[in-house]
C-alpha cells in the first residue's frame, strides 16, 4: 500500500473531526517522544516520522507512519502503516502493514495518535532482531490490490519480539 492510495475514504463524522482536533492541539503542546507530525490540510490523514529511541536497533533510523482515519473515529481504529521504506521488523511487512493487535482487535476508543505512536515505537524498541515476518513474501503478495490491513485476519501469537 502506498500513500496515493485509491481507496475511496467517506468524509469524517461530527465526532471523529472533534476528537481529532482535540488530539492534533494536544499533540501539538506535547508531543510523544520521538515523533513528528508532518503538517497538512488533511485532517483524515497523517504523516507521523518515527525516530527509532536510542540504544536500540533503530536508533538513528526515522521512518514514516501513515494514519488514515476512518469516518467513525474513535469508535473506529485507524488503518495504520509505514511508508516505504518500512523498518525491517519481525512484525513489519515490507509493504509497511504492521501486525499490532491494539490496530485491530485489542483497539479502544481511549486510545489516541500518541497511544499508536508510544506502542508501534515500543514495539521497535524491544525488537532484538532486525527481519522480516517468515511469511512476508506470501503476505504481501496476498495484498498486491491494495488490500487494508484492516482487512486481514492477524493472528497474535509473538509478544516477544
Amino acid at each position: 500500500m502506498t500513500g496515493s492510495s485509491t481507496t475511496a475514504r467517506k468524509t469524517l463524522s461530527k465526532i471523529a473531526c472533534n476528537r481529532l482536533q482535540k488530539e492534533l492541539l494536544e499533540w501539538q503542546v506535547n508531543p510523544p517522544a520521538g515523533f513528528k507530525h508532518k503538517v497538512t490540510d488533511n485532517l483524515q490523514r497523517w504523516v507521523i516520522e518515527v525516530n527509532g529511541a536510542s540504544g536500540t536497533l533503530y536508533a538513528n533510523e526515522t521512518y514514516q507512519l501513515q494514519v488514515d482515519f476512518p469516518e467513525h473515529y474513535p469508535m473506529e481504529a485507524p488503518q495504520v502503516i509505514f511508508l516505504h521504506p518500512a523498518p525491517l521488523h519481525p512484525h513489519i511487512y515490507s509493504n509497511g502493514h504492521i501486525c499490532l493487535d491494539i490496530l485491530y482487535d485489542s483497539w479502544s476508543p481511549a486510545m489516541t495518535v500518541s497511544s499508536i505512536c508510544i506502542s508501534i515505537l515500543s514495539m521497535l524498541s524491544s525488537s532484538t532482531v532486525k527481519q522480516r515476518p517468515e511469511d512476508n513474501d506470501r503476505y504481501v503478495k496476498n495484498c498486491r490490490n491494495g488490500r487494508s490491513p484492516k482487512e486481514t485476519r492477524w493472528w497474535f501469537h509473538d509478544d516477544k519480539v
